[in-house]
């Protein structure tokens, strides 16, 4: 096939980004719709998160069977979800079985998260992980856990115990620094131990549209700069790139590299277009670059289907990015303040999602349970 042929997703893949859906549902999983987008749209990978599982478990009737049977064997809401999400994840796991298979475990990774609540809590987070990869006990899943400050322990001692990772909710370069760093120290405290770093694989969700979306908030607070409106969260990707060549190159790195270990990609999320401002496509043709993942909700990848340009752009303009941040300092926007912001409230938006749905779950619970 000539690559005038090849859709616009699969032109992107071949440019060495991978594409991913951030969308998850048992509707999704067993109607077709996920193979669909694996066979037509170049979909290598899923990711959910509790938001999305809020979606998808309050509506419709695709969970009530199982919420039934659940409910049956007396089983609490908190267990309940569990059992309804790990299905779910195993199911999709399969799906995607074939891909990881066929890529050497590059690709073909299904993520679930621990507990939000547990986002500050260091020992809390790191057990939660561990008994989620033991439930689901698929090699291609990939635990999610909040790149907060006490969760780079809990990252780094996950990595250690050669278990996958999808680090999310990082914003600042600063913090994904750290992640990246927790990532190459859980690995070198595996190999001392005599383990397997080949079985392990990581990605650090950068979050990209809601950085937009605060700081042109405080532009229009501050009043009169909205020529610098919608340019910081590319700058601040395009630099979190060039960390990720510099972090996992060198004789630190290369030593790891030769015992079977692979880089932690950098996976842009949150990139659907939150200002009709802005093209719905702006946050995939801005960061493709080779080793690294992209994951659209559903919306995004039929736009970029639709009408996608792909071409490496991720490192070009990296000068202007940087002088993106001093006009951003220079018209009063605090970068720190801003990155701080977003991962507090990123943080509670999951937990409150996660509240949500165990009050919903546990009404549909004692509305199927026997009388």
């Amino acid at each position: 096939m000539s690559a005038d042929a090849l859709s616009p997703l699969q032109r992107l893949s071949d440019l060495g980004q991978s594409v991913w859906v951030d969308f998850l549902s048992r509707d999704s999983i067993r109607g077709g719709r996920l193979q669909q987008l694996i066979d037509d749209y170049a979909v290598v990978g899923a990711t959910s998160n509790p938001t999305i599982f809020q979606k998808a478990m309050t509506a419709g009737e695709a969970y009530d069977e199982q919420l039934h049977e659940l409910a049956a064997q007396g089983k609490d809401v908190w267990e309940t979800f569990w059992a309804l999400a790990e299905r779910d994840i195993k199911d999709a796991c399969d799906l995607f079985r074939p891909v990881w298979d066929g890529g050497e475990g590059r690709d073909g990774y299904v993520s679930l998260e621990v507990d939000p609540r547990l986002a500050y809590e260091t020992l809390a987070t790191y057990r939660e992980a561990m008994r989620l990869h033991d439930e689901v006990d698929r090699p291609n899943l990939m635990v999610k856990i909040p790149g907060t400050k006490p969760g780079l322990a809990a990252i780094e001692d996950v990595v250690a115990k050669g278990r996958s990772i999808n680090v999310t909710l990082i914003f600042s370069l600063r913090r994904y620094a750290e992640v990246a760093e927790s990532y190459i120290r859980g690995l070198e405290r595996l190999v001392a131990e005599g383990g397997d770093p080949r079985k392990v694989a990581s990605v650090a969700s950068f979050f990209v549209s809601r950085i937009d979306t605060e700081t042109d908030r405080r532009l229009d607070e501050i009043g009169g700069h909205d020529e610098l409106k919608g340019k910081l969260a590319i700058a601040n990707a395009k630099l979190a790139y060039g960390h990720y060549q510099e972090a996992f190159a060198g004789p630190r790195w290369e030593f790891l590299a030769g015992k079977g270990a692979t880089p932690q990609r950098v996976l842009w999320a949150s990139t659907s277009t939150k200002n009709p401002a802005y093209p719905d496509t702006l946050y995939v043709e801005e960061l493709i670059g080779p080793d690294t993942v992209n994951t659209m909700p559903e919306e995004t990848l039929e736009a970029y289907q639709d009408h996608g340009d792909p071409k490496v752009r991720l490192d070009k303009g990296l000068d202007e990015a940087r002088r993106a941040f001093d006009d951003l300092a220079a018209a009063g926007v605090d970068y720190e303040d801003v990155t701080d912001t977003l991962e507090r409230e990123g943080v509670e938006k999951f937990a409150d999602s996660f509240d949500e749905l165990m009050k919903a779950l546990d009404s549909k619970r004692e509305s199927l349970a026997p009388a």
